[in-house]
């Protein structure tokens, strides 16, 4: 017998997922549902499934897990974390977390767990309605043998010389691998095939970046998503990527099919924080 499910439909900078409360809802089989509502012909439409949840454990406040259009689960989703940010402000009454106040704003923090560890989420508040939402997504790492094979790097391999002007391999929590080129589109051709190379154990989120005046132009191809508008950590990815290279400094603005984010690589405690948007689309209900 299937069970009516509430749902909030939400997007960071163009980067759509479904929002479900597990505190209210028990989904049994959530890498089904993910691929059932992601559809966008047959479904509600989405890039992936995510789930609130408290935390079991005192030093975080709640919980993320997240699904892919295609089913498999993912580590971290900054633009869904900070989705996650003002679904939880301006759903929970009353709020149980302190609030900071500032010039004509509050602020409040989240510590938010998940599978990449608990990142804190810095929420700007104007008049109850959380304005922006800045993520900590920690520490990032240029070598890990689990996620990437440099003995097989596919820059020559798979992308053409024409496409590839170098790249560079980052875990922001989930694998990325940035390839700077003057030509972002060629992700479209070259994302699917990159993203099952055989550097890639686990597979791989891929960025085609292109150094700009005014910012840093991506597109990107997520694993098991396929192109999306947006994705938080490729963005971070980018810029961390970009400021190693030498081709930027540690502040970059991040120009995606979807919208801007905001990133910094702090340099006094190795820390990236990403600073973006997060929107409510509609709510409905679903059988499953």
């Amino acid at each position: 017998m299937s069970e009516k499910i509430h749902f909030t439909k939400m997007h960071g900078a163009g980067n759509d997922y479904i929002y479900v409360d597990t505190t209210l809802y028990n989904i049994k089989d959530p890498a089904a549902a993910a691929i059932a509502w992601s559809d966008r012909h047959k479904g509600i439409g989405s890039d992936g499934l995510v789930l609130i949840g408290r935390s079991p454990l005192p030093e975080a406040d709640f919980t993320m897990r997240i699904f892919n259009a295609d089913g498999s689960e993912a580590m971290m989703c900054g633009n869904a974390s900070r989705c996650i940010g003002k679904y939880l402000y301006e759903r929970t009454h009353p709020w149980p977390l302190p609030c900071k106040e500032g010039d004509g704003y509050q602020e409040t923090v989240i510590r938010l767990l998940t599978l990449s560890g608990i990142k804190l989420l810095f929420l700007r508040i104007v008049n109850g309605i959380v304005e922006s939402v800045t993520v900590d997504m920690g520490e990032p790492v240029f070598e890990d043998e689990r996620l990437f094979n440099p003995a097989c790097d596919p820059l020559a391999q798979s992308v053409p010389p024409a496409h590839g002007a170098g790249a560079q391999f980052v875990s922001m929590g989930n694998p990325h691998y940035v390839i700077f080129t003057n030509d972002v589109d060629a992700v479209e051709t070259k994302g699917c095939e990159l993203e099952f190379h055989a550097a890639f154990p686990e597979r791989c989120n891929i960025e085609f970046a292109e150094m700009r005046p005014d910012g840093i132009r991506v597109r990107v191809w997520e694993r098991g998503s396929g192109i999306t508008q947006a994705c938080g950590t490729g963005a971070c990815a980018t810029a961390v990527a970009a400021c190693k290279t030498g081709r930027s400094g540690r502040k970059n603005r991040i120009i995606m099919d979807g919208g801007e984010l905001e990133i910094e690589w702090n340099e006094a405690d190795n820390h990236v924080y990403m600073t973006g948007p997060a929107e409510f689309v509609f709510e409905g209900e679903v059988d499953f």
